[in-house]
């Protein structure tokens, strides 16, 4: 039996600047044969290690459909990951993955997309998007709407046109007005209720902030989505990776192993996390 808490050894090959406080670590696991035989799905996390200070939660935003590397994205916010920003290309980190259930992506064929993140929260969300758009006949409309503070605060800039050439509808829109801004101005949730999506034959994917899912969760329920049309992901306290310590339980649930991904039907009967 393979010891879970021991990690692959990775080397960072790409190392992209998203905002002042995010950075994205592209990896190839050392090991040829293990990079090649690694296998995910969308929304499933990863443990990165920096060696001598600890681990870290991140998910794997790069889609299971282009197996070139790695990607994983962190916000700078405390010890493990003001270490890993210090890094440079060419080092090793280790790399426990994946972990976690994933969007129940089979069930979403056919359907209309409606993905709805602000800030780093477009991390999971990306990894689904990808995966969608690289199979595109397989769903119906994709529409993402996404959001931040202020423009500099967006992640993956570089990649809105691509994503919109592969069939991306993409909202995008920042708290209040900036010079040369020319998107949408306005909360996240207050740009939903604008956009009005119709809940008929569509899914509905948030991520990011508590307080924006939680008015995003309502402002869903307000346009007639059931419960069970809205996913969302959850992506704290987690430790161990595979539901031993006891960090991430919410109620009788382990975060690292019955999620992160969640159907709002399923939060509704956890205790309140938002």
């Amino acid at each position: 039996m393979n010891n879970p808490y021991l990690p692959d050894i990775a080397t960072i090959k790409e190392i992209i600047q998203e905002t002042p406080n995010i950075k994205t670590f592209r990896v190839v696991l050392n090991d040829q044969s293990r990079m090649e035989e690694f296998s995910f799905k969308p929304g499933q996390v990863g443990q990165l290690s920096v060696f001598g200070v600890g681990e870290s939660t991140f998910v794997i935003n790069s889609p299971p459909t282009r197996t070139e590397h790695l990607q994983f994205s962190a916000m700078q916010v405390g010890e493990v990951t003001t270490r890993l920003h210090s890094l440079q290309e060419g080092d090793q980190i280790g790399v426990r993955a994946p972990l976690g259930n994933s969007f129940p992506i089979e069930s979403m064929k056919g359907k209309d997309i409606l993905i709805v993140g602000g800030g780093i929260g477009m991390a999971p969300l990306r990894t689904l998007m990808l995966t969608m758009l690289d199979k595109r006949d397989e769903f119906g409309d994709i529409t993402v709407i996404y959001g931040a503070r202020s423009p500099q605060d967006l992640c993956y800039t570089y990649e809105f046109d691509q994503w919109q050439s592969q069939g991306a509808n993409l909202v995008l829109t920042v708290d209040r007005e900036f010079p040369d801004w020319d998107g949408r101005v306005g909360f996240v949730p207050a740009v939903l209720t604008e956009e009005a999506p119709s809940p008929k034959n569509k899914v509905a994917i948030t991520c990011g902030p508590p307080i924006m899912i939680k008015f995003v969760l309502k402002g869903l329920k307000d346009l007639g989505f059931e419960d069970e049309q809205i996913i969302t992901t959850l992506e704290k306290r987690m430790k161990c990776g595979v539901g031993l310590c006891g960090r991430c339980n919410i109620g009788t649930h382990y975060v690292c192993v019955d999620g992160p991904v969640f159907t709002y039907a399923q939060l509704k009967a956890l205790p309140s996390e938002l």
